[in-house]
């Protein structure tokens, strides 16, 4: 228990500094008389008296672990409620392995700093794993730039299809500056993407249905932010670093 090792710890402490003292190294509150019960009380009670920050500390390390258990507890129960909606949506965009025996899912907004310093890391972990199938989903909440990127993205993949999606989500990701029609519409021409057709599908009920389930998923999964990841019953809020990436995947192979 928490508390219980939070108090053995102040109690020690308390033991080494008594003047009338029970040796450290045969420190057994089992094993006590009352003498020496009612003297390693005082000492507890001197102790904290002394260090009350101690017991601060204590108590919210013990809080801090508690939130942490239980948000793992209610992501992984939120994660279960929605698998088919996470990982069975035709018309999300694959890349990596299809078949692989992990699968990522990336909530991604292309206008997100995060996102983008994100991006080589997940294609290294793809590349250098071999064995990640990766989902895309369109999550665009900064601002209309980033609807205006998203919208053209899920269109792209309704006409094109997922090869022509991967290429200009590569393009996306990396690039710099304003987003706009014109840009999109450039960026798509040097693509070998049919911009007109991607233009005219942009605003239409489907994909504007695309983004809705997208964004309830998320709302769902209680996920408010971009990046942010869905990986075995594991939900992975913000920015990771390839190196913690690697080790949250060999953990989930290890735990299967």
């Amino acid at each position: 228990m928490p508390f219980a090792k939070a108090f053995a710890r102040l109690g020690a402490a308390a033991l080494l500094t008594a003047s009338t003292a029970i040796a450290a190294s045969a420190f057994d509150i089992t094993d006590m008389t009352d003498a020496e019960r009612e003297a390693f009380r005082a000492e507890v009670r001197a102790y904290i008296m002394e260090n009350p920050e101690m017991i601060m500390e204590e108590a919210y390390e013990v809080y801090q672990q508690r939130q942490s258990e239980a948000q793992v507890a209610n992501d992984a129960d939120l994660i279960a409620k929605s698998a088919d909606v996470i990982y069975d949506d035709e018309n999300d965009a694959v890349y990596g392995n299809p078949d692989g025996d992990i699968v990522l899912v990336e909530f991604t907004d292309y206008r997100c700093g995060y996102c983008k310093k994100a991006y080589p890391d997940v294609q290294a972990l793809l590349e250098k794993d071999g064995n990640i199938k990766l989902i895309v989903k369109e999550f665009p909440i900064l601002g209309e730039a980033s609807i205006l990127a998203g919208r053209f993205a899920v269109a792209t993949k309704l006409v094109a299809g997922n090869e022509a999606y991967l290429k200009l989500h590569d393009e996306l990701m990396q690039a710099r500056g304003d987003v706009s029609e014109g840009s999109l519409r450039r960026l798509a021409n040097g693509l070998e993407i049919d911009a007109d057709a991607v233009i005219a599908q942009m605003e239409s009920d489907e994909v504007t249905a695309i983004l809705a389930r997208n964004y309830q998923l998320a709302q769902d999964l209680q996920i408010s932010g971009t990046p942010a990841f869905v990986l075995g019953d594991q939900m992975l809020r913000g920015y990771l670093p390839y190196d913690a990436m690697v080790e949250i995947v060999a953990e989930v192979r290890k735990n299967r």
